[in-house]
């Protein structure tokens, strides 16, 4: 898992490991779109900011800041539920700064954390997207990425919404990357 963990630099983007230093930033740009966390299992917005990273930063995944090549805070994202005996892991928990969406930063990230994942062996790479989040669910279809279908009432949200989960993958062969 330590592979997973390092640095990782891709077309135009960088990823660093997610530290305590990083909370005050992050949470600026967390607050740059308060209403997006409506669709997110966890509030990032300024008022759950504070407690939601206290908690991310407390689960065994890999979690990064990303940045842009002139090293702007694009937003963060990780690799969670990872299963290194049947190598799989979810790419997730990622939010991007309202500027930067429909820039291709997505694909160029997802690329780069992608390549990562497969040359450190792992096989199946998913995704789960909120049904609510149509932006997510069309990136995951341009992305490649086969949906799967739907976990129908899968979690309850910081905010008691039940959310119905679409599960979308790609598989080692299936990455042209």
């Amino acid at each position: 898992m330590s592979e997973l963990a390092a640095p990782m630099a891709g077309e135009g983007v960088r990823a660093e490991p997610m530290a305590e230093g990083h909370r005050a930033a992050l949470k600026a740009a967390c607050a740059e779109d308060p209403d997006i966390w409506t669709i997110y299992p966890s509030d990032f917005g300024p008022g759950g900011f504070d407690a939601s990273f206290d908690r991310i930063m407390g689960l065994p995944w890999m979690r990064f800041m990303i940045y842009d090549d002139a090293d702007e805070l694009v937003g963060m994202s990780s690799f969670l539920n990872i299963a290194e005996d049947v190598q799989t892991l979810e790419i997730g928990a990622t939010y991007y700064r309202p500027h930067f969406r429909g820039t291709g930063i997505n694909r160029r990230v997802k690329a780069m954390m992608m390549a990562r994942a497969i040359n450190a062996g792992y096989r199946r790479i998913e995704f789960r997207v909120d049904a609510r989040n149509q932006r997510s669910q069309a990136a995951m279809t341009k992305l490649g990425a086969v949906r799967e279908g739907v976990l129908r009432a899968d979690r309850i949200t910081w905010n008691g919404h039940v959310r119905d989960t679409v599960l979308f993958s790609i598989l080692k062969d299936e990455w042209p990357g």
